[in-house]
């Protein structure tokens, strides 16, 4: 199973916003499909963004586009989630997951998750 590890969470007022990392020590991450999710309490996990292998294509499946921007850093090894104009209703954990393949919406396609890391939005 292939290991990545989440950062750069934490607590962010309402209209303002926060850069998640997603780093994969072991391996490359351009040669997989990234995707982001979040579960906030009493919800099933969602994909909020997704970044194909080498970057190509990005998908955001749900109600974040315009908001949250999914990118890749090749010299870096990491892939990021710019959030934007947070708000209350961005509260959740997020996740790093990777698949091979493509892009998918489906949870149950990503074999690899991180532990997550909570982002809260609260004033």
């Amino acid at each position: 199973q292939l290991h990545v590890v989440e950062s750069g969470g934490g607590l962010v007022q309402p209209g303002g916003s926060l850069r998640l990392s997603c780093e994969a020590p072991g391996f490359t991450l351009d040669a997989y499909a990234t995707g982001w999710f979040r579960q906030a309490p009493g919800k099933e996990r969602e994909e909020v963004a997704c970044i194909s292998l080498g970057g190509r294509a990005t998908e955001y499946p749900g109600s974040v586009a315009g908001r949250f921007t999914i990118s890749m850093s090749n010299t870096k090894n990491a892939v990021y989630l710019e959030m934007n104009n947070m708000k209350p209703t961005d509260t959740a954990v997020y996740y790093c997951a990777v698949r091979t393949g493509r892009c998918s919406g489906d949870v149950t396609d990503f074999g690899s998750w991180g532990q997550g890391i909570q982002v809260t939005v609260s004033s």
